[in-house]
């Protein structure tokens, strides 16, 4: 007599997983251990059949055996949860917080941003012991007390630096708004970049060039955008006692005093120009040229910036696109298209570019028009760096990494929610941040070993579950296999550890 474990297809889709054996030619089901509906709950019942086949193949009593029902215990994303605090200790955030709950709060974010008392509901679903709101709540306030956020900063930074120094860092701000009616000392209604008049607050972020966060800094919503880069890299360099960067901003930075802090810290800097200067900055190019340019072309000139004792040359660099200048006539075309339609009386008067007064009747302005087009195509630069150290193009290069602080805040506002619609006072906004800082890092991390996305790893090995079934009084832990996708990222992030 053989015993075998036996799986057949019901009617309802399930598939049944029984004890079957085979004597003369036939079949006889000896039990039904259960019905499975997904591939982690037919590996458990498989793996109960096999472990009671083989416990019992020198005493397996036929006549007394009786069905009983398998029980399922427990339930755990065990592979998600390991590869996720794996790269929590990776990074060194354990040895900087030693603090279990919040790892929890960090990683809970990761695979599903929500509440902090959401967040309960999230750790049960994956199997891993939650604390209880109070504990949480106890957990962001020593956060605060503590100042977490500098621990963790630290060890960011000894990651990014653990094969050399960080010779450049990118920096750019974004808003976070609130649904509250009333203002505070830290959300101000402000500039906001998602064109709302809620109150904000202002978020400064750090990274390198790959977009690793190395500082998150919140601003009263109301802050102008250039007065916060200084503060940030002036408590990059306390921290970590550095001061040989080459710092990279957008426009949004520009300004003579920030430029000479910066310089005055030890920084070097690249960031972006506006290029309304562009036409007396290349005046000679453009006399000597005849204002023909050259796909990639980079040209240069000097720029007095700033006022009396604090005036300082500056090196400005500007960069020549033809797809760039396509892309910019494109949308004169159309400003130069409403334009005419309020010259001719057939839209309304607004404050539309290209648009003059003559009297008092509206007209195209056609030398602005004429100037802008003579811009279309240019993007500038300015910086302190001398060209025997850094070409036209290197800086032009530099700059363009700054998508990558972008990404970084597209990954904080979506995939993490960094919006902290629940927090109200500053201390709970600052916690937030700090998780969202840190969530960050680990999101940056794992995408860089493993070249998914972090919702697409969430996503892959989530459903990878340990189940803890029970039966007579014997507990089996049936593991569900991973797929090929779920496979390349584990042997990507074993691989990328072990080297």
């Amino acid at each position: 007599m053989g015993l075998f474990v036996r799986k057949v297809k019901t009617r309802s889709g399930a598939t049944a997983v029984q004890i079957a054996h085979t004597r003369r030619g036939v079949q006889t089901i000896l039990e039904h251990i259960g019905s499975a509906h997904d591939d982690a709950q037919l590996a458990a019942l498989v793996a109960v059949a096999k472990s009671k086949i083989h416990a019992g193949q020198q005493t397996f009593d036929l006549a007394a055996l009786t069905p009983t029902a398998p029980t399922v215990t427990g339930s755990r994303s065990r592979v998600l949860w390991d590869v996720l605090e794996a790269a929590y200790r990776r990074l060194g955030f354990d040895a900087a917080v030693d603090d279990d709950v919040f790892m929890k709060l960090v990683l809970a974010r990761v695979v599903e941003p929500t509440s902090k008392a959401d967040t309960i509901r999230v750790l049960g679903e994956l199997g891993v012991p939650a604390p209880g709101l109070r504990t949480i709540w106890r957990t962001l306030a020593r956060c605060v007390e503590h100042d977490w956020r500098d621990k963790l900063a630290t060890a960011a930074y000894a990651h990014a630096t653990r094969h050399g120094h960080v010779k450049l860092v990118l920096y750019d701000v974004t808003t976070l708004y609130f649904e509250a009616e009333d203002e505070d000392a830290l959300r101000k209604v402000g500039m906001s970049k998602e064109r709302r008049v809620d109150p904000q607050i202002l978020v400064g972020m750090l990274v390198t060039p790959d977009g690793f966060p190395l500082e998150v800094h919140e601003f009263p919503g109301n802050t102008g955008e250039t007065l916060t880069l200084f503060p940030v890299l002036r408590a990059f360099q306390d921290r970590h006692a550095v001061d040989d960067v080459v710092v990279v901003a957008d426009a949004g930075m520009l300004s003579a005093s920030n430029l000479n802090q910066i310089e005055d810290a030890g920084f070097s800097f690249i960031v972006g120009s506006r290029i309304s200067k562009a036409p007396y900055d290349l005046a000679e190019h453009f006399d000597a040229h005849g204002g023909v340019l050259h796909d990639g072309e980079t040209m240069e000139s000097k720029r007095i910036m700033g006022v009396r004792e604090n005036a300082r040359q500056r090196r400005g660099v500007y960069h020549y696109s033809a797809k760039r200048d396509r892309r910019d006539n494109h949308t004169l075309d159309k400003q130069v298209e409403r334009a005419q339609k309020i010259a001719d009386g057939t839209k309304p008067l607004k404050k539309d570019r290209f648009v003059k007064l003559t009297g008092t009747r509206p007209a195209v302005d056609q030398v602005l028009v004429d100037r802008a087009r003579q811009l279309a195509g240019l993007k500038g630069y300015v910086t302190n760096i001398p060209q025997v150290r850094l070409t036209g193009n290197e800086i032009v290069a530099a700059y363009h990494e700054l998508f990558q602080v972008e990404a970084s805040f597209r990954m904080a506002k979506t995939d993490l929610r960094a919006r902290p619609m629940f927090h109200h006072e500053a201390d709970s906004i600052h916690a937030h941040l700090t998780i969202v800082f840190t969530a960050l890092a680990i999101s940056r991390h794992l995408q860089d070993l493993t070249g998914a996305s972090v919702r697409k790893i969430v996503r892959t090995l989530r459903p990878l579950r340990d189940v803890t079934i029970s039966i007579n009084g014997n507990e089996i832990v049936a593991k569900t296999p991973p797929g090929d996708t779920a496979q390349a990222i584990l042997d990507a992030v074993a691989a990328s550890v072990t080297h």
